[in-house]
């Protein structure tokens, strides 16, 4: 079985796919599916600086947060159509400051506010939570060891709660759709609904998989951190993301090129996790997605199966 580092993400009604020089968004509506196709290489190949180890982790991680906004707002608005409501006036007061920008300011607003709230809820809170059992032991280690667990806690509680949603099963759907679609054409096989439809919803390149890796190199590194004060420590934290994210990422990209069977049983729980985060998806779905894939091919030049 051959690896690529083409992959995607599921949005509303529809799959994103991204190779090394284009993103293809396919969305359904009704009986057709509408294919938008953007020329759009990643930073990190644009970039040789960007594409340093341990450097691209982190570039990737907010290169796939813009695009992934992007995409999820172009499906939206595909699938439920343009409102037609009066803009209020502090829209009209935006437009007028920021002109044809406003679309990227908001975009950019976006992502700075996701990233600021992941943060708080991942790691802000689990470090104020587990100052308390400061009263109890002074054993560092276990308070680090106890925050790093707490972290994971919520953010497995977190998928659960969101994996019960009818809007988000839905989009979960697609996620195993476009799951099964990159085992088939990682398999050699013609990229069909029945072909496609025997392999696996889990993949070890996908982003559930690295946000469970993320949390977990978290405990390692942050538990060779003494334990100082609250504001310290969130200091710490956010100054030591860049490299959490940049060795998660190192280790799903060998995962995600690797058959070795240690690598597999190491990030077995992740790819446990994405039993909520993906659903068996039906033949449409997959249609989808492997309209998708297919015009992202189009556009790889037989470099598909290379390294980014």
């Amino acid at each position: 079985m051959k690896k690529t580092d083409i992959g995607g993400q599921a949005v509303i009604e529809g799959v994103m796919m991204r190779g090394h020089n284009s993103i293809a968004t396919a969305v359904r509506c009704g009986n057709d599916i509408i294919v938008k196709k953007d020329m759009v290489k990643p930073l990190t190949r644009k970039y040789k600086i960007l594409s340093v180890p341990f450097i691209r982790g982190t570039v990737a991680l907010i290169d796939s947060l813009i695009i992934g906004i992007k995409t999820l707002t172009y499906s939206a608005e595909l699938v439920e159509g343009e409102s037609e409501e009066e803009p209020t006036k502090f829209e009209l007061f935006l437009k007028k400051v920021f002109g044809d920008k406003l679309d990227d300011v908001i975009m950019y607003f976006s992502v700075a506010l996701s990233l600021a709230i992941s943060v708080i809820i991942f790691f802000i809170g689990p470090t104020y939570v587990a100052g308390f059992l400061k009263r109890y032991t002074e054993n560092t280690f276990l308070i680090n060891l106890f925050e790093g667990v707490l972290r994971v806690a919520i953010f497995i509680a977190y998928l659960v709660l969101i994996s019960h949603m009818e809007d988000i099963r839905r989009v979960f759907e697609y996620h195993g759709a476009e799951h099964k679609t990159i085992h088939c054409f990682e398999h050699e096989e013609e990229l069909t609904v029945e072909n496609a439809r025997k392999y696996t919803t889990l993949h070890p390149r996908c982003g559930t998989n690295f946000l469970f890796i993320v949390m977990i190199v978290s405990i390692i590194v942050f538990s060779f951190l003494k334990w100082p004060t609250l504001y310290i420590r969130i200091i710490s934290r956010i100054l030591l993301l860049p490299a959490v994210a940049g060795i998660s990422y190192e280790v799903i990209k060998v995962a995600g090129h690797s058959d070795n069977k240690i690598i597999a049983a190491l990030v077995y729980p992740g790819l446990l996790l994405q039993k909520l985060t993906t659903k068996e998806p039906d033949d449409s779905q997959l249609e989808v997605a492997i309209a998708s894939l297919k015009s992202v091919l189009e556009d790889e030049g037989g470099k598909a199966f290379e390294d980014i």
